[in-house]
This record gives C-alpha cells, structure tokens and sequence, in this order.
C-alpha cells in the first residue's frame, strides 16, 4: 500500500502549501481513498496537481470527522468525481453529489482488507488496513484518543503503523508497538514522540510518500 500525504500544517516540497488541515491518498490494490479533504478546496486542488494525483482516479473518500478542516474540499471533490463517500454516523449534512453516502456507526468492513473503527465517541472514524506486516492505522485527529482507536483497530490486526493527527497525546506507551509512527497535523507533542521513538518516527508534510 501507498500512503501520500496532500494536505497538512507542513510540507516537504516548496512548490506546495501547507495550510491547517489534513487529507492523504490512500492506495490499496485497486482503491485508491482519499483519506479527508484538508480545509480548503483550492489548496487541496492545488497540492493535488503539484503531487501528480487527478481527481478522475478517486476511487471513494472516507472521512474522519465533520469538523472543517478535515472537510472543506469534499463539496468540489464530489463536483468533479461523484464517488462513494463513508462518513461517521454524526456527520449530518455532508454535501451534495456523492455517488453513494454510507453513514458508519460501528466496526465494518469497507473493501478487502480496509475497514473502518466505526464511529468512536460520537465523532470519529478511523481507517485500517491489514497488511501482511500488520493494521496500518490513518486517523484525522484522534479526538476519542489513540489509546481508544487503537484499541477498535486491534482486531483487524496488530497495529504495524499509525498515520495522522494525534491532538493532545501524551500517553507515549500506548504506541510502543508501533513499528511506523507518522505524527501529522494537529499533533501537539511532536518533537516528544519523536525523541522517544526516533527510529520509529517518520516525518509527515505535503508531498511524504509511506509505502508499506
């Protein structure tokens, strides 16, 4: 699998923008998922054209949660690629021009080896692939807590990688396992998680690549 990372708080390339928010392209065999759409459209169109990734080959878009930077491109998403789209059951609204709505309130599968946490607390989903290393984990901003998504994400496997924004996070432990740690977004304890797991540890931005 291939994990690209198009919007978030930094980047890696110059000819990008980093901007608050969060967004990754997600490739599995055939899928490719757009994992959030950052805050604003016109930078994640923009990121998008910089990264080589067409609109035309979202094959669906899962999202996280329903706050605004994790939302904002998903109305001209849909315009141009009328996908499938899995939302967490309380995101009430979503725009227009989906292909399908599957509103997601308790663990499912998704497609082959993808799956959702199912909704935790009321506000959050999280995406979890099984790969022959381990689960790879992709959360938007971990607001029911790692120690939680963790936990719903262990029984598709154990957890190789965990990809995203971890908020407030501090109980370090809990991610001990973890083989792949990718701190992005609204991460607050960055430079901590870094020092302790630096071997483990993987710069995000604009523009990073995870292949696994």
């Amino acid at each position: 699998m291939k994990i690209t990372i198009i919007y978030d708080n930094e980047t890696q390339r110059e000819d990008c923008t980093a901007d608050w928010g969060f967004s990754c392209l997600v490739e599995v065999d055939t899928h490719k998922i757009l994992f959030d759409t950052g805050a604003k459209s016109s930078i994640l169109l923009d990121n998008m054209s910089k990264l080589g990734i067409e609109p035309a080959i979202i094959t669906s878009v899962f999202i996280s949660h329903s706050h605004w930077d994790h939302t904002g491109g998903l109305a001209e998403i849909l315009k141009m690629n009328p996908v499938e789209i899995y939302i967490p059951s309380s995101y009430n609204n979503p725009p227009s021009g989906a292909k399908k709505v599957v509103k997601i309130k308790e663990p499912q599968k998704i497609f082959e080896n993808i799956f959702s946490t199912g909704e935790l607390d009321n506000i959050e989903q999280s995406l979890v692939v099984k790969t022959p290393k381990g689960a790879v984990v992709i959360v938007g901003c971990s607001h029911p807590g790692i120690d939680k998504i963790l936990k719903a994400a262990s029984r598709f496997g154990k957890i190789y990688a965990l990809i995203g924004g971890f908020h407030g996070f501090d109980e370090f432990d809990v991610i001990k396992d973890a083989k792949i740690i990718c701190a992005t977004h609204c991460t607050q304890h960055k430079s901590e998680i870094k020092s302790i797991y630096p071997k483990r540890f993987v710069a995000g931005g604009v523009g990073k690549v995870i292949e696994i």
